[in-house]
């Protein structure tokens, strides 16, 4: 049996069309904290223009700057922060995005970060605390707790940890363990965004697999 192929021009697919979803969310946390960095050293802006315009707090959201629940995604308060997100989000984000694809996990990502922000707002109408916040870690948490659900015995490394932790125990630890380290050392960590994030990708884990039981199981033997 003979066979056709159509022959024509192929396209040429330029850098950022070779780019995937997670790698771009990436390079935009960068470039945000390269460009703002560089705004506030030259004092181009201030650093209450910074907070009033980009942090998510309970003032901007009353004073309805509701463009911060998303741009407070985007930035960090500084160079640990971006690296210690960025790194998580390079090895976590790859994962969850080839088990439910580009588009999803787009959507996802999204979707986790703001429900993180609105729930920080939330717990901030309860107890004010004046600050703003900013930081993937919210949408990072919302990856977490997909992967709670999906692949709960997948073997991890928690932060400084030397041995693998499932993934089942871990996700729920490293958000107590962040807990207790703000209150202990009097750090100003966004715990309620990051609770947040973490329901939303518990929701969003228990959905799939209720849907996709079949898969679901396979991946979470696969990933075991």
């Amino acid at each position: 049996m003979a066979y056709v192929y159509k022959i024509g021009p192929q396209r040429k697919r330029n850098f950022l069309g070779n780019l995937s979803v997670n790698t771009g969310i990436i390079l935009v946390n960068i470039v945000f904290f390269v460009v703002a960095s560089i705004l506030l050293a030259t004092k181009i802006i201030s650093q209450d223009f910074f907070i009033n315009n980009i942090a998510i707090s309970l003032e901007n959201i009353q004073n309805l700057r509701l463009w911060t629940f998303l741009t407070s995604m985007f930035m960090h308060a500084g160079l640990f922060h971006l690296f210690a997100n960025m790194l998580s989000l390079f090895f976590i984000g790859s994962l969850v995005q080839k088990i439910i694809g580009q588009k999803r996990f787009l959507w996802f990502y999204l979707i986790s970060g703001l429900l993180a922000s609105l729930i920080y707002f939330f717990f901030e109408l309860l107890s004010p605390s004046g600050l703003g916040a900013v930081g993937a870690s919210g949408a990072l948490f919302g990856l977490v707790g997909f992967l709670v659900i999906i692949t709960p015995n997948l073997p991890v490394y928690v932060m400084f940890i030397p041995i693998p932790v499932k993934m089942k125990y871990a996700g729920p630890g490293i958000l107590i363990l962040l807990w207790f380290v703000s209150r202990v050392a009097n750090i100003p960590i966004g715990n309620t965004a990051h609770f947040g994030g973490l329901i939303s990708g518990l929701v969003y884990g228990i959905y799939l697999r209720n849907k996709y039981k079949r898969k679901t199981q396979m991946i979470g033997r696969f990933f075991s």
